[in-house]
């Protein structure tokens, strides 16, 4: 109500200030035609001012808008990391013959800079993910999404989530993973064609995570040095990552 009161003040005040100045220069100039031919060439621009302000103002609330939005999507994603991503990531590694080819790049420090994570998000994209498993590292990973289910579920009700289209891939990736790995079970006794199929998909989810976990990091790097130290001290990738500062 408030709100509202004062617009109505601002709303007469301003009508009334127009009103003032248009006796002003009637009192001064004595010249109603002149005044009234200015009067409509004012108002002959009124339309075009409007949309100009419309169309500042719309992009200036947008761009406003989109930072709210960013800031709640990666809180949501950070919290994706420390519940799920970072131990998800820990598998997938330790499924990956060739991991240690990729491992020096992956270890992000405080000097990186944009050039860092460019170089390495290109070498992530030319890289070739490999998967060995046994079954028991299946059950293993089956188990640990099992546990994240109703997470994962939360997750994918976030209608906010929709404006990040590679962070949902990528839970749709990993989700995906956990019902194939749900579906069996008996992963012991599976054919080969079967082990194949789920070979694929966790190197499908293995890719998309890696890819994530890194723009994460780059966004800590900028945004929340504090968050980030925290990020490269339990680095997935970093054999001597310790949360313990010594």
């Amino acid at each position: 109500m408030k709100t509202l009161s004062w617009k109505v003040y601002l709303s007469f005040g301003l009508i009334g200030l127009s009103i003032l100045i248009f006796v002003v220069q009637y009192e001064l100039l004595h010249d109603s035609y002149d005044i009234g031919m200015f009067l409509l060439y004012v108002l002959d621009s009124v339309p075009i001012d409007i949309l100009i302000f419309y169309l500042i103002l719309d992009e200036l609330l947008t761009r406003k808008e989109k930072g709210a939005l960013l800031v709640k999507l990666n809180m949501v994603i950070g919290t994706f990391f420390s519940e799920v991503g970072l131990d998800l990531l820990k598998f997938f590694s330790r499924f990956d013959p060739h991991s240690e080819t990729i491992r020096e790049s992956l270890v992000v420090t405080d000097n990186w800079a944009k050039l860092e994570f460019y170089t390495t998000k290109k070498l992530l994209k030319q890289y070739s993910y490999s998967i060995e498993c046994e079954s028991s590292d299946f059950e293993a990973l089956k188990d640990f999404l099992l546990k994240k289910r109703m997470f994962f579920l939360a997750l994918l009700e976030n209608p906010n989530l929709l404006e990040h289209e590679s962070f949902t891939d990528m839970l749709r990736a990993d989700f995906h993973l956990m019902e194939e790995l749900e579906k069996r079970t008996d992963l012991q006794n599976i054919p080969q064609s079967d082990y194949n199929h789920l070979i694929s998909d966790t190197q499908r989810a293995y890719t998309f995570t890696i890819s994530e976990w890194l723009d994460y990091m780059k966004h800590l790097k900028t945004e929340y040095p504090y968050l980030f130290s925290l990020a490269m001290r339990t680095n997935p990738f970093d054999p001597n990552a310790n949360p313990v500062i010594t």
